[in-house]
């Protein structure tokens, strides 16, 4: 396994391991799916989460592709980039970044903003 692989698992199972032990039982590591990817970490719905440990961070390639990976199932999901900071070995420091329409969606649901009637 090349060390950049390495350093991706590592990162993802940090990840799991953090929402699991606050309560999110299911999470898990996904499958490598190559062009049908739906994100690095499932168990969580409604909930794309794509994982992103690299020396140099590139939010709008990671937000892009997280939210890429959202819509590319059957039911569009919130799509989020969880990136691992430097020098913070706790997924609880890293960043979680989308985009802030994304993040309207999710104080919705919430019942933070109200919702337009239809």
């Amino acid at each position: 396994m090349s060390a950049n692989k390495a350093r991706g698992t590592a990162a993802e199972t940090a990840v799991v391991r953090y929402l699991q032990a606050e309560g999110a039982i299911h999470a898990e590591r996904r499958a490598l799916r190559g062009k049908h990817d739906r994100g690095d970490v499932a168990g969580i719905p409604g909930v794309v989460i794509e994982v992103k440990d690299h020396a140099r961070i590139d939010l709008a390639q990671f937000v892009d592709e997280a939210a890429r990976e959202a819509w590319a199932g059957p039911v569009p999901e919130v799509g989020v980039a969880w990136i691992k900071r430097r020098g913070k070995g706790s997924p609880g420091d890293w960043y979680v970044a989308m985009t802030g329409a994304q993040f309207i969606g999710l104080l919705k649901d919430a019942g933070y903003i109200p919702r337009e009637e239809t």
